[in-house]
């Protein structure tokens, strides 16, 4: 089945989530350097990511327009909000950080190249290798994750699930529309600008300032459309 890979990586995030839920908690002092971990984690692998590009004024422009439109839209207020009603049901008016944790496991497992290459190879060519190898990994970060940011992990699991099965479906039509050399050009620039984003994903989790990523989002799409009109053009 087409979809299979982005079926086992949201269940890998559930399994890790509950895991990471039901494990003896853990101290107050050991969460935060556990975050902390994964914050420099995540930070590294987004400067590797980034560092990926051949066209850097693209990137450039892209995450200018893409911040722009992403701010008018207010995605970030609009994950935050929806966030917050999983946590008004779920929690009911109890303290709890479910819409921290929704907001920002969904940004780290959507944002990244496995899921963009791992749903396109799923698409193109029925091979869920690469989301099998992102399911093991996320279902681990689940884990960590849930242990400190609680049960709004588990639900990230649905945005995974819809953006994965989009792509791996959209894949499956892209070859007819542009060709290979075109295509690994998208997915070269869509890797160095999401590395760039998971950066600031980073950044949030270490606390050192709040950067609003998901109204930066819309810069992979703006990038992946720049990219055939710029080899049109011979930019």
């Amino acid at each position: 089945m087409v979809l299979t890979g982005a079926v086992v990586n949201a269940a890998a995030i559930i399994g890790g989530g509950v895991l990471g839920i039901v494990l003896p908690r853990v101290k107050d002092e050991m969460k935060k350097t556990v975050m902390a971990a994964m914050g420099m984690l995540v930070l590294v692998l987004g400067i590797g990511m980034a560092l990926k590009s051949d066209n850097f004024v693209l990137v450039a422009f892209s995450l200018a327009i893409g911040g722009v439109l992403g701010e008018l839209l207010n995605i970030e207020g609009k994950l935050q909000k929806l966030g917050e009603q999983l946590q008004a049901v779920v929690a009911r008016n109890k303290p709890s950080n479910i819409a921290e944790g929704f907001v920002t496991t969904t940004l780290v497992f959507c944002i990244g190249a496995m899921a963009v290459l791992g749903s396109l190879e799923s698409g193109l060519h029925d091979n869920h290798n690469i989301l099998f190898t992102k399911s093991i990994l996320d279902g681990f970060l689940a884990l960590l994750f849930a242990s400190t940011l609680g049960v709004g992990v588990l639900f990230s699991a649905i945005p995974i699930l819809l953006y994965e099965g989009a792509l791996t479906l959209f894949a499956s039509v892209i070859t007819s529309w542009i060709g290979d050399q075109v295509l690994d050009a998208i997915i070269l620039e869509i890797t160095s600008i999401g590395g760039i984003l998971i950066m600031g994903i980073g950044i949030n989790i270490l606390n050192v300032m709040r950067i609003r990523v998901a109204n930066l989002l819309p810069a992979i799409v703006i990038g992946a459309c720049l990219v055939p009109i710029m080899k049109w053009l011979a930019i």
